[in-house]
């Protein structure tokens, strides 16, 4: 008797996990799952920037220069910094943006500019020159049409005054 019993609890069971696994594919079927879950959507297409710093005198290129996109209209900035051969590679700009690049090396000047991003892979060369001196009014310089050589002479065409 009581395998008997053991028997159709066992046969009960495995119809009560038949028909269960048959009413839950039933309820999957009848779901309508175009209005349900996240869209799939496909990312945006990505520009490839090489960015190679040379120095300008020499051509030579410039190590550990910091390389940095500011994307127009996005809070933030992305910055890299360039390899033993000055390059630096950025593949995570959105193609067709406008960027403003700039680059800031250590005792050289610094370069900037704005680009579109309009091709898939783009290679630019920046090159960077060493600080001027800075301009003093106390210092001699070469002739400057603008401004006069010697401040008793007026300048030619400026007016005079006049004695009375």
């Amino acid at each position: 008797m009581k395998a008997m019993l053991r028997r159709f609890l066992s046969l009960l069971s495995v119809l009560v996990a038949a028909v269960g696994l048959l009413v839950s594919s039933l309820a999957l079927q009848a779901q309508d799952t175009s209005h349900r879950g996240r869209k799939y959507k496909a990312p945006e297409p990505q520009a490839r920037v090489e960015v190679t710093v040379l120095r300008d005198s020499s051509g030579k290129p410039i190590e550990n220069a910091a390389v940095i996109f500011h994307i127009l209209g996005d809070k933030g900035n992305m910055e890299l910094k360039t390899n033993e051969d000055g390059k630096a590679v950025i593949d995570v700009l959105p193609l067709s943006s406008k960027v403003t690049l700039q680059v800031i090396a250590k005792g050289f000047q610094t370069y900037g500019g704005d680009y579109i991003l309009d091709k898939a892979e783009i290679a630019l060369e920046v090159r960077l020159k060493r600080p001027g001196g800075q301009y003093s009014i106390y210092e001699k310089h070469p002739a400057d049409p603008a401004q006069p050589a010697d401040p008793a002479k007026p300048v030619a065409g400026a007016s005079q005054p006049q004695s009375k």
